[in-house]
């Protein structure tokens, strides 16, 4: 990763950096940065090959997005931080602290899980990949993002999701499901040492509630809070709900 790279850094203080997920971007956390980086010296980048960085080629690895995002915060300047990642971002950060872990203050694994093969998934990955290549990103990116929310199609942030999504080359496409499908944190979980809150909103379709109790029980230092009546996007369903959450975490 290059400093041409697009990311947003907002605020002052201790430094908290917002990874987002599969077919997602740095507009997904605007609820968080404006809250946030009031508090926090609030840094939210974007993979290579999402939203602002869509041109740059993906990685095809959760270690090697990890490595990316490592990358950026030296680039920064960057020594201590804590460290926020939704979905396949909550994949990416925990390879993070398995891999610098004196680096990480405090880890938030929200609407994420420890396995990558994800069984109780809304649909296969198999079947995500098949659509991807026969009815192509745009279409796939809609019906991905309509089971993020508990309103489906009808919730305030799905034209956003469908817009960042849509985006993405269906080269970045294939090679985020292949870095979720081949990529399993249950053996690191007990490796994990820092402070970490495990977010997960009770109506999540893509990570079932197997996923975020195997991140509380094999976490040692852990705490879980479920959010009620929220899907999978829940910071943008109830961002008052998830910030006050997360400050009173970072606190």
């Amino acid at each position: 990763m290059t400093q041409k790279a697009h990311y947003l850094r907002r605020g002052s203080g201790e430094t908290l950096v917002l990874v987002h997920g599969f077919l997602g971007g740095a507009p997904l956390w605007d609820y968080q940065v404006d809250e946030l980086s009031q508090y926090f010296d609030v840094i939210v980048p974007e993979l290579c090959g999402y939203g602002s960085n869509c041109h740059f080629d993906a990685a095809d690895s959760i270690t090697g997005f990890a490595d990316e995002m490592l990358a950026l915060v030296d680039s920064l300047g960057v020594d201590r931080f804590h460290l926020m990642g939704h979905s396949m971002g909550g994949m990416i950060v925990q390879q993070m602290s398995v891999t610098a872990p004196h680096r990480i203050r405090k880890l938030i694994c929200f609407g994420t899980g420890p396995r990558g093969v994800m069984p109780d998934r809304f649909e296969p990955i198999k079947v995500s990949r098949e659509k991807f290549i026969t009815q192509g990103v745009a279409n796939t990116a809609k019906q991905i993002a309509s089971n993020w929310f508990v309103d489906a199609e009808n919730a305030s942030g799905y034209s956003l999701c469908v817009e960042l999504g849509s985006q993405v080359s269906q080269r970045t496409a294939l090679h985020g499901l292949a870095a979720m499908e081949a990529w399993d944190g249950t053996q690191a979980l007990a490796t994990i040492k820092q402070p970490t809150l495990v977010l997960w909103g009770d109506s999540d379709r893509s990570y079932s509630w197997a996923q975020p109790l195997a991140l509380w029980e094999g976490i040692e230092h852990s705490q879980l809070a479920v959010l009620p009546h929220c899907g999978h996007n829940a910071h943008m369903e109830k961002p008052d709900l998830v910030n006050a959450i997360v400050k009173d975490f970072l606190s």
